[in-house]
């Protein structure tokens, strides 16, 4: 049984080696980066992969805003330290939760889409007929939603520490009895911009995790339906898998 079980292991390391390695070859070529994209279908892609995931973004960053305020007020009160409240609220959402939790549900709505679109224009051939008109596949595909991603993702983020913060605005005046000069106050005294800037910072490299592990996905998606429905799940779990193992090296980097 030690020596099957060490031999999955042996084999998950091998297959990791692999996807590591394929996404270099996959980034190894700078010419496609080097060339100017279309502008037009990067703000098709912007405009997709940004825009369209707002109102979902906001919606969990509210909630998420009012729950930790929930949890916390009480808590300060107690220890007749409300006049915190306000302050460790910005700086959680501003430095964790809104680029963490904003990456995780991107992940989820954009890098699947990414990796089913490409993972289907391979299983069709498109890609194939790409290379055959001598246009770049990364060029023509990864670079936009790349880039897309990158631009989009801390603009959601923006949105989403200033949601969040509303929300524990009002849970903690409306419902814990905190004074809405106390709470503002605290903000202003606690929190600095690198509070906020840090967060941006994360917010684009996870944009840059996303569309890379969705278009590799993508590009390498077994044939037929059920491999493409394989690699858009394993884009996912690479994707959310990567955002925290990065937001941990990340913070050290920026929050020293």
């Amino acid at each position: 049984m030690l020596v099957a079980y060490l031999e999955k292991i042996g084999r998950g390391m091998i297959a990791l080696l692999e996807n590591c390695g394929r996404i270099v070859l996959l980034l190894s070529d700078p010419e496609p980066f080097k060339r100017r994209p279309n502008m037009n279908h990067v703000l098709h892609q912007m405009a997709h992969l940004g825009v369209d995931s707002l109102p979902i973004v906001l919606l969990t960053i509210l909630f998420t805003g009012m729950v930790m305020t929930v949890q916390i007020s009480h808590e300060f009160i107690k220890y007749g330290a409300q006049s915190s409240v306000g302050g460790v609220i910005a700086i959680a959402m501003g430095r964790e939760l809104a680029p963490v939790l904003t990456g995780v549900v991107v992940a989820g709505r954009v890098g699947a889409a990414i990796t089913a679109e490409i993972g289907s224009m391979k299983v069709t051939e498109q890609i194939d007929a790409l290379r055959v008109m001598a246009i770049s596949p990364i060029a023509y595909l990864v670079v936009p939603r790349l880039i897309a991603c990158m631009m989009m993702l801390p603009l959601l983020v923006v949105f989403a520490d200033v949601i969040g913060t509303i929300g524990g605005y009002l849970v903690a005046t409306l419902y814990s009895g905190i004074g809405s000069f106390t709470f503002l106050q605290s903000i202003k005294v606690f929190t600095v911009v690198n509070d906020v800037t840090g967060g941006l910072v994360k917010a684009v490299v996870f944009g840059a995790i996303i569309a890379l592990v969705g278009c590799y996905k993508g590009l390498n998606a077994p044939a037929g339906a059920e491999g493409v429905g394989k690699a858009t799940t394993g884009s996912v779990v690479a994707s959310i898998i990567l955002i925290f193992v990065s937001n941990y090296f990340l913070s050290l980097m920026l929050y020293r």
